[in-house]
């Protein structure tokens, strides 16, 4: 008995540190959420400012009469038939964050499968993040780029070159379809899987969404391009595909932080359910170990007066 009551305190002490643990990793994953998601928050109109401008600079080509074949000569802008897919999927480097990596990884098997079946010479994959590189690559997946140890809050350089690599490969015709794959962030407590076809873009975005400013004053704007049209489409197409990726990259931290405090609370709420039944199960085992010893004085005595 005294071993059992022995074994039950050291149990609640070790889940009592455990709780610790847990709880200070759900203060720090939140302190980190808020953060991530300013950042992610701040990043977004850099991209939205960049698609007004291509809006603004495509309605200003409308009126020429060689348009179509400026549009022609962006390869971001050329719709191909699509023989090859890249997948540019981000997850987490580190563990502890709930089924975060888990359900997109789920996803983009699920994808794959009803896009290509078993054929793997029809995509490749880019990974952002350990988790995926590690279960894609373990199972032969063609992970053709990669970058991992991303800090909890990146910045563009971090990122810049795989996804100026990944673009560059678009243009260049390596693939025909660029799909950003991403736990988009909706809320501290939702991040759902998401497939985002980034590349082509598509010339609605820029024909159909120009500043209401603009669409009200009723005129068109006239432009002088130095050194041509094509140099500047050139420059800012990539640079707004670029951006795109950046921000997924961004809302998938904050998405990260947000399962990890969730996956940490849970822990910690757990860990003091389990803390409360050992505590009964030991105050039982104390009582029955008392009551024992009661019963054992008791029965000496009766012997005693015998």
């Amino acid at each position: 008995m005294a071993k059992g009551l022995r074994e039950l305190r050291q149990r609640i002490r070790s889940l009592k540190k455990t709780q610790q643990i847990t709880h200070t990793m759900e203060l720090i994953s939140a302190s980190r959420l808020r953060h991530a998601q300013e950042r992610a928050l701040l990043a977004k109109p850099y991209a939205q400012e960049l698609r007004r401008t291509i809006a603004s600079v495509m309605r200003g080509l409308e009126a020429r009469p060689d348009y179509g074949e400026l549009v022609a000569r962006q390869p971001l802008l050329v719709q191909r038939p699509v023989e090859r897919t890249a997948y540019l999927l981000i997850t987490s480097d580190r563990g502890l964050a709930g089924a975060y990596n888990a359900n997109l990884i789920r996803f983009l098997l699920r994808t794959l499968e009803e896009r290509h079946g078993g054929d793997r010479s029809r995509f490749v994959l880019i990974a952002v993040g350990r988790k995926g590189r590690d279960f894609f690559r373990r199972r032969g997946f063609p992970v053709v780029k990669e970058v991992t140890g991303l800090s909890d809050f990146p910045r563009y350089e971090d990122v810049q070159e795989i996804a100026k690599g990944a673009v560059q490969a678009f243009a260049e015709g390596v693939y025909d379809e660029l799909v950003l794959v991403y736990n988009a962030f909706h809320s501290a407590l939702v991040q759902r899987p998401t497939a985002v076809t980034l590349l082509p873009l598509g010339k609605g975005l820029f024909q159909t969404q120009g500043d209401a400013s603009e669409e009200a004053s009723g005129g068109e704007s006239e432009y002088e391009f130095e050194p041509s049209p094509d140099a500047v489409l050139q420059v800012l197409l990539p640079r707004y595909a670029e951006a795109l990726i950046f921000s997924a990259v961004l809302e998938a931290k904050a998405g990260e932080h947000a399962s990890r405090m969730a996956a940490m609370r849970s822990a910690t709420d757990n860990a003091k359910e389990i803390i409360r039944t050992t505590t009964i199960r030991m105050n039982r085992a104390r009582q029955a170990a008392i009551t024992q010893e009661i019963s054992e004085v008791m029965a000496g005595a009766e012997a005693l007066k015998g």
